[in-house]
């Protein structure tokens, strides 16, 4: 069976391409296996070269990286360029900070010296979906990288030109044959690569069925995992918001990437003394949209990515009203070629059916009308999922009740949730477990190696990249600096 790239916006075949050949794949895990044993001695100094050239050329590439992203998957071009970009300060975040990340830390001890240092596992495997071709994977790669490790990519079947490209860059970029590999198999065969000796760890960003099934196995095996899956992020609007911005940021956070993201805002909960102006200016916002071409500047949502996705959302829709649900707008197949659907808002839906548990995945909105913060708290964590959150409001006591209360993996404020390099990425819950990004998403790959020495002078200190060994605050300067005795450390994560 090929792997075909198919154009969502017509149908139309762009590529397909064999599947590995069990000799095939053989060969790409023993030069994984092989790069994994040299490619850690390398200094810090020639990993930053590296990667800074590969940064260099996503600059250089953007337009045509962008417009592979579009034609595999329909994200509009707009959003592609800024989806390159943004890989690109992947990468500079991490090179320009990986010296501090993987300095060791001294703890005090009874003994001459302690500490702990960290050390990559080996090879990791990544499955990586279709929604963010690039970024999803950079987010991977450029702290695994960094970090010593050697990379096995297992992209989504429905952008297999995209996974080529990363490759292709990587190499390009200098970086040593078998560092890191695109792997074109089928999903079946993720147990196969999972389950071998060579292989210590997996990452994944997927659905959830996709994160239980590589979870288990990987569990049965002992192996490392970082889950991050689907997501019903709730976007809380309280009285004292500015209610022009939360309306313009809805809208935008719902259809981002043409509503298929999974920290896209999918239940809006709004008090009931603002709700019926957020409403109409709502629906009025989601009408305005232009859906069409994602290859042209004016285009607000392309096609979704596949035949299924449109089938499922349509379904959704019709649960959402079978249960009761108000459809405001939209809900419907657009008339012609490709995977186009009709931007939806759909109100009243119980909170208890069945569509208010799942994930919506392309520009359906739920809307909610509650009569206090208790009630929009309680609201929002009646899900399965536990990503992240946005709430707006402009008082100090309900965002830090929000902040307390909400579980999911971030909450954002007067502002829309969104992946950053400098802030640790994930959630709780069944949207998954462990974190990408920042300094927590880089060792989450790596060996808290503990160090013990006696009998010798405190002088004989290890130091990399000669640099002093960083030294773990004691717990009365944690208090001094008004950090919590809990925080992962001192140093601006």
């Amino acid at each position: 069976m090929s792997i075909a790239s198919i154009n969502p916006a017509n149908g139309k075949l762009l590529r397909s391409f064999d599947p590995l050949t069990p000799e095939a794949l053989e060969a790409k895990l023993a030069l994984a296996a092989e790069a994994a044993k040299t490619y850690p001695k390398e200094s810090l100094d020639q990993r930053i070269f590296w990667m800074r050239r590969l940064a260099i050329l996503l600059d250089n590439d953007v337009e045509d990286l962008a417009a592979t992203m579009t034609a595999e998957m329909g994200k509009t071009l707009a959003s592609a360029r800024i989806e390159v970009a943004k890989c690109a300060t992947a990468c500079r975040y991490y090179l320009e900070n990986s010296a501090e990340i993987l300095v060791p830390v001294t703890i005090a001890t009874e003994h001459a010296q302690s500490y702990v240092r960290w050390d990559p596992l080996g090879v990791v495997l990544a499955v990586m979906p279709w929604n963010f071709p690039l970024w999803q994977v950079f987010r991977f790669l450029a702290p695994a990288l960094m970090a010593g490790n050697v990379g096995l990519l297992k992209h989504a079947s429905n952008v297999p030109q995209c996974a080529l490209a990363i490759e292709a860059l990587v190499r390009r970029a200098g970086f040593p044959r078998g560092v890191f590999q695109t792997l074109l198999i089928e999903a079946r065969h993720v147990e196969t690569v999972l389950a071998d000796d060579r292989v210590a760890a997996v990452t994944v960003t997927g659905s959830e069925a996709a994160g239980r099934a590589v979870a288990a196995q990987a569990g049965w095996l002992i192996k490392k995992t970082v889950l991050e899956l689907g997501g019903s992020d709730p976007f809380i609007v309280m009285p004292s918001a500015d209610l022009e911005a939360a309306v313009d940021t809805a809208v935008k956070a719902r259809c981002i990437n043409n509503g298929q993201s999974c920290i896209a805002a999918k239940r809006f909960i709004v008090h009931e003394d603002i709700y019926n102006e957020f409403e109409a200016k709502f629906v009025a916002g989601m009408e305005a949209l232009k859906i069409g071409d994602p290859m042209l500047a004016e285009t607000d949502i392309g096609p979704l990515a596949t035949p299924q996705i449109l089938d499922d959302l349509l379904a959704q829709v019709e649960a959402a009203k079978a249960a009761g649900g108000r459809l405001l707008t939209g809900g419907d197949r657009m008339v012609g070629d490709g995977n186009y659907f009709e931007p939806a808002v759909i109100a009243g839906v119980p909170p208890d059916a069945s569509i208010c548990k799942e994930e919506t995945f392309g520009p359906l909105a739920l809307v909610f009308r509650v009569g206090s913060l208790d009630e929009a708290i309680a609201l929002a964590n009646d899900t399965p999922f536990g990503l992240g959150a946005s709430a707006w409001t402009n008082d100090r006591d309900e965002q830090e009740r929000i902040a307390v209360e909400l579980q999911c993996g971030g909450v954002f404020f007067n502002t829309p949730v969104a992946s950053d390099p400098r802030l640790p990425f994930g959630g709780i819950k069944h949207s998954g477990y462990g974190r990408e990004l920042s300094a927590a998403g880089m060792r989450e790959f790596m060996n808290a190696k503990t160090i013990v020495v006696a009998g010798l002078p405190v002088a004989a200190q290890p130091s990399l990249f000669d640099e002093p060994v960083a030294e773990e605050p004691t717990t009365r300067e944690y208090v001094d600096q008004g950090t919590s005795i809990y925080g992962l450390s001192r140093r601006s994560e």
